[in-house]
């Protein structure tokens, strides 16, 4: 129970959220934080809500997915943690921008709960390749063939 994956889920639409985390909980073992708006992400980030993967809506008011982004990754003790944007309009632009800001995939409104559950395994997988228990396995198996 104690590596049960935490993840954030960032939308000002209720809806939203709660879908998301309904499809994400009845799918996968996880923990489900939500955010109504990019202010309460970076809120609950300050606070030290430690988790393991960030889904955040480009359309937001006041503060929008990529101005949250930025803040998080401006961060050093937030800067790894993994976002997908969810987004109902990715226009070249926004597309451009979270590249450079290293978002980690796009997940198009409205989304099927098999992609959503898809695509978040997938960040989650890449993400425990990249941890240090990984890199230190990886070093004790090129080792055994010294």
């Amino acid at each position: 129970m104690g590596n049960m994956k935490k993840i954030m889920v960032v939308d000002d639409d209720d809806m939203n959220l709660q879908m998301a985390e309904f499809i994400l909980k009845k799918e996968m073992e996880v923990e489900i934080v939500l955010a109504d708006s990019g202010y309460k992400c970076l809120e609950l980030l300050q606070k030290k809500q430690e988790v393991d993967l960030i889904l955040l809506d480009i359309q937001m008011p006041r503060m929008d997915g990529i101005k949250t982004l930025e803040t998080i990754r401006s961060h050093p003790e937030w800067k790894d943690i993994p976002v997908i944007f969810l987004t109902a309009a990715a226009d070249k632009n926004t597309v451009i921008r979270a590249g450079k800001l290293g978002v980690d995939g796009y997940i198009k409104k409205p989304f099927t709960p098999a992609d959503l559950v898809e695509r978040v395994n997938k960040v989650l997988a890449l993400k425990a390749l990249d941890s240090p228990e990984m890199a230190k396995l990886f070093a004790e198996l090129s080792n055994l063939g010294k």
